[in-house]
């Protein structure tokens, strides 16, 4: 039985292109970038090259993108070298939202216990944030606000462009989660008007292990790893040039993931038509073009996920890095629905190579699991 993939916000294949540029750089070019001999130099103008491409693909300079191992680390290299650096104002306070990624909610705890106010803006029921409670909650003693530029279970994107304009008239640093969105869509980070943004590689065609973090020129960041002088004293360790440059392979990239959108448009909508008490969770405007949560009404969102892997179609019932767990969303629940409905929401995320027929070959599935699931649940949707 053949297996059709429909999970690209947890991860992405690595696309071809990328991966014999992997294999090519692990196997020629080994030398360590600080090296000033022939091999350590020609590292160093490979890693120099990738970060010419993440920065053209994001709209920056090349000075302003740091190598990081991910999107945690991305996230935590903002939080925390922003929010950790010395203030003249005490209590400091850090603004977020209910709806972010755990690399962020964590941080954001963790900073909490070492005695920095939080405070955690809800969203509305289409799972964004107001910008005016962005505005709101400043406080003397802001230093840092973080809001994701794209959630990862439902796709719904913020308004950060307004948000990052309310943050530039406080003189408060704007963080945005861009886990979800670099490259992925166009994004501009100088239009876009952030300070510090985060991506992660394997989301678009690279490997895992490998993302980046933008610093805005002036922007001052502590760094959390301390060693050498890498990265422009930002992230110690020796670079890893692969990874990089495997980044900035998959950054060239022309796949234009908005045609996604109609197919994601026609599988929302069959389901939404042949299978009853079922409705998309998020707002309908503001997505990604290749996400879609629905919720099943009396169907174990688990379940689903099961039922439909033995059809041969991978998806997912949340984030990849809370799997396992057994409380609800917490998106889901910061957008209001119950616990239950929270539980019988399942993702979709298409990616490169979905096709129209796998599309159709997954609503079939979709259809004959809800059915079959029903049939067997004491909860009956009728």
């Amino acid at each position: 039985m053949q297996h059709f993939y429909f999970d690209h916000n947890a991860t992405s294949p690595v696309a071809q292109e990328v991966l014999k540029d992997l294999t090519d750089a692990m196997s020629e070019v080994y030398g360590n970038a600080s090296s000033i001999h022939h091999f350590g130099q020609a590292a160093k103008r490979r890693l120099e090259a990738a970060r010419r491409a993440v920065a053209a693909r994001l709209g920056c300079t090349d000075r302003e993108i740091v190598f990081t191992s991910g999107g945690t680390e991305s996230d935590n290299l903002a939080v925390f070298g922003i929010a950790r650096k010395p203030a003249v104002r005490s209590p400091k306070r850090v603004i977020t939202s209910t709806i972010e990624h755990p690399a962020v909610l964590s941080a954001c705890a963790q900073l909490e216990r070492e005695g920095i106010e939080v405070t955690y803006l809800p969203v509305d029921t289409d799972g964004r944030v107001r910008a005016q409670d962005v505005r709101a909650a400043l406080r003397q003693g802001t230093v840092l606000i973080s809001i994701m530029h794209a959630n990862n279970e439902t796709g719904v994107m913020q308004p950060v462009a307004e948000i990052a304009s309310i943050a530039r008239q406080a003189s408060v640093p704007f963080h945005s989660d861009g886990v979800q969105v670099g490259g992925r869509v166009p994004v501009n980070l100088r239009e876009l008007g952030v300070d510090l943004y985060s991506i992660s590689g394997h989301k678009f065609g690279a490997p895992k292990g490998v993302g980046a973090l933008y610093v805005r020129k002036g922007i001052d960041l502590s760094a959390q790893l301390h060693g050498g002088h890498h990265e422009r004293d930002r992230r110690a360790g020796t670079e890893n040039v692969a990874g990089a440059g495997a980044l900035g392979t998959a950054c060239s990239l022309t796949f234009e993931w908005e045609s996604l959108a109609e197919l994601r448009d026609h599988l929302e909508q069959s389901i939404l038509r042949q299978v009853p008490g079922t409705s998309v969770n998020g707002n309908p405007d503001y997505r990604m073009p290749n996400t879609s949560n629905i919720c099943f009404e009396g169907v174990e969102g688990e379940a689903m996920v099961i039922a439909l892997d033995l059809r041969g179609y991978a998806v997912s019932s949340g984030s990849a890095c809370s799997s396992g767990a057994v409380e609800p969303s917490h998106v889901l629940l910061a957008m209001g629905l119950s616990p239950e409905d929270a539980r019988s929401s399942v993702r979709f995320s298409l990616g490169p190579g979905n096709t129209r027929e796998q599309v159709d070959g997954l609503i079939e599935a979709v259809v004959a699991s809800a059915a079959h699931l029903r049939r067997i649940s004491p909860s009956i949707v009728s």
